[in-house]
């Protein structure tokens, strides 16, 4: 473990709004507890850091394959019309990709989901069900981590 991420701490606001899932090589997963969408959140462990270009070359490599993974098992795993992937940062200075599953019949089809509806926290019994599918699905890329 280097020094960057020994010092790192997920922001609050993160901390706030989601539910640890685990860990991937670099990022922590997160799951936003709002069960309108299913919406995940890549945050790589590393303090100090709210742009992709402040990783170095082979942790931005690792990110965009991370990134990837996640997407495609997201997409496969809940038959998204559309997978919808950004960083943004405006709220939250810590570099941070949302993974949003979308489809034509959720709330906010076709806009974003950023302040559309207010959000419906996950029951316990929901957040399970998540853990258990993407734990099949990414065993070989992460390490599963309680809440």
């Amino acid at each position: 473990m280097d020094e960057l991420e020994l010092e790192f701490e997920l922001h609050p606001q993160l901390a706030q709004d989601c539910i640890v899932l685990g860990d991937f090589p670099l990022c922590r997963l997160l799951l936003m507890n709002d069960a309108n969408y299913p919406w995940f959140i890549l945050v790589p462990r590393r303090a100090g850091v709210s742009e992709i270009y402040h990783l170095s070359a082979e942790e931005q490599v690792a990110l965009m394959r991370e990134s990837s993974i996640l997407a495609e098992n997201l997409a496969d795993t809940f038959a998204a019309r559309k997978m919808n992937v950004a960083s943004l940062g405006n709220m939250v200075p810590q570099l941070h990709l949302h993974h949003i599953v979308r489809y034509e019949s959720d709330l906010a089809w076709p806009g974003p989901v950023w302040g559309k509806h207010p959000a419906r926290a996950y029951s316990e019994s929901e957040i399970e069900e998540i853990r258990q599918k993407l734990e099949v699905l990414m065993a070989s890329e992460m390490t599963s981590k309680s809440s």
